[in-house]
């Protein structure tokens, strides 16, 4: 007892002084270096440019005027301007309460979604040759492809179409995979430039690797003929070259879910490997849900599992796995015959309202006594109108009208209703008053650009060796 009074009596020890001087000490140095780094870490970090297509709806939604339309983003709204539930979406949600995603959710998506690209008869899955998985819709789709390039294939460049829609670039950029393009649109005839396209893919580096848009051009809204697919098939075979297809809009190029895939039958009947990336943002109304898909076609099963085994790796380092319950409303959706009817009739009125639209503003326009060729709105298809406005028209646009786009005038024909197309014809009657009839002319280079990226870091010396038949990846580089 006594010599635990002892210890417990016992004075403090010198040792023990020193910690509480350290500790003060820290606190105030601690203090010190808040105070500088608060405005020394992230000083060298510029405003990052706004994006052409998210800029819009901000400045939309900054403006108080009643008048406004917002023509910038092509989502599907009603004749109300209103965002749309889809009843087949409705009833799906009902079906799938309390469902979990497991690995066989994956793999009913996935089989579902590849069936709906590539065709019900196809047999592909049945011969496993596809790798797919889900992905944050069509930009996490293209995201991981462009990872998947750049990995595999890490000398390669990747060929964007003159135009495109703008996230491309960033995309691949980001990715750190150079860009070329090629010629696609014709801005005096509003036409597809086919001679142009044909002449840039024939003179492209043997087996390079393209994006085409299958259906729906974004943001031309012009496609080519069965019969030029065909002849771009061909030419792909011969130059060696691989198709990657970025299908945002299938449904909304003819109202027909299968006739929008004929570009990925004629490549597939001809024997092409080719990747595919889908979304289900648009044609389901599931912007909110981030529901894609990526696919990729193989020589054979084996290569299918390597490939697929990559996908999911890189996934897992950016992101992890897609939200759950969009990938559930697509699958039951797709798999229930009553749900995919419902689907396709809704998909077509959708369609059928904005090609309405189309032909009501072109009328409005020609009543008006526009000086401007306004034909090629009805000729165009899908979600957009390549109005072929220039700048200073859209400037004025948003300035006097409070109507609001991107600035290579591209307009939104979803955001265009009964209630608001005759102050938009007004208005664009208005601000091109002093154009001849064939002045809006859209400016695109007359040649294919070779745009200089960052150095790329290639993290793999394995190719994609299997997928094209074991030939040297030396014979892939493109300067």
């Amino acid at each position: 007892m006594s010599a635990h009074l002892n210890l417990s009596c016992k004075s403090p020890t010198p040792e023990l002084k020193p910690p509480k001087i350290t500790i003060m000490w820290r606190n105030l140095g601690t203090k010190r270096s808040i105070s500088k780094s608060r405005h020394g870490w992230w000083r060298n970090v510029p405003i990052a440019p706004k994006d052409p297509i998210l800029g819009v709806t901000e400045a939309f939604i900054a403006d108080t005027n009643p008048n406004k339309i917002n023509l910038g983003v092509g989502s599907y709204r009603d004749d109300e301007g209103k965002p749309v539930v889809l009843q087949c979406v409705g009833k799906a949600a009902a079906l799938i309460d309390g469902e979990f995603q497991s690995g066989e959710s994956d793999l009913s998506f996935v089989t579902e979604s590849v069936k709906l690209a590539y065709g019900e008869n196809s047999g592909l899955m049945q011969e496993r040759r596809v790798a797919g998985v889900p992905a944050l819709s069509g930009t996490g789709a293209c995201r991981l492809f462009a990872e998947f390039q750049r990995r595999f294939q890490p000398e390669s460049s990747i060929y964007l179409p003159m135009p495109t829609w703008s996230n491309h670039h960033m995309i691949w950029r980001d990715a750190l995979v150079p860009q070329r393009t090629y010629r696609y649109y014709d801005s005096e005839s509003k036409r597809l430039h086919f001679a142009a396209l044909m002449n840039d893919v024939k003179n492209a580096p043997e087996r390079s690797l393209f994006l085409l848009h299958p259906c729906a051009h974004n943001p031309t809204g012009i496609d080519p003929s069965e019969e030029q697919w065909r002849e771009i098939s061909h030419l792909f075979q011969v130059k060696k070259h691989f198709p990657f297809f970025d299908m945002a809009y299938q449904g909304f190029a003819t109202g027909d879910l299968q006739k929008d895939t004929k570009a990925l039958r004629v490549f597939l009947n001809d024997g092409h490997l080719i990747g595919c990336a889908q979304s289900f943002t648009k044609n389901m109304g599931l912007s909110g849900q981030r529901v894609g898909c990526l696919s990729i076609l193989c020589a054979d099963e084996r290569q299918a599992i390597a490939v697929k085994s990559q996908l999911h790796q890189i996934a897992r380092a950016m992101y992890g796995k897609p939200p759950v319950h969009g990938a559930l409303l697509v699958s039951k959706i797709l798999s229930d015959p009553d749900l995919k009817a419902l689907w396709v009739h809704e998909v077509k009125g959708m369609v059928d309202r904005i090609s309405g639209m189309r032909t009501t503003l072109h009328g409005k326009l020609e009543k008006l006594g526009s000086s401007v060729d306004w034909k090629h709105i009805v000729k165009q298809i899908g979600m957009f109108c390549y109005s072929g406005l220039k700048p200073e028209h859209v400037d004025r646009l948003a300035r006097e009208f409070h109507i609001y786009m991107t600035y290579d005038g591209r307009l939104s024909m979803a955001g265009v209703t009964n209630a608001n197309v005759d102050y938009l014809a007004n208005a664009l009657h208005e601000v091109t008053k002093s154009e001849g009839a064939s002045s809006l002319v859209v400016s695109l280079p007359k040649a294919p650009i070779a745009e200089q990226t960052l150095p790329i870091l290639a993290d793999s010396s394995a190719q994609w060796e299997e997928f094209f038949d074991g030939d040297s990846r030396q014979d892939f580089i493109v300067d």
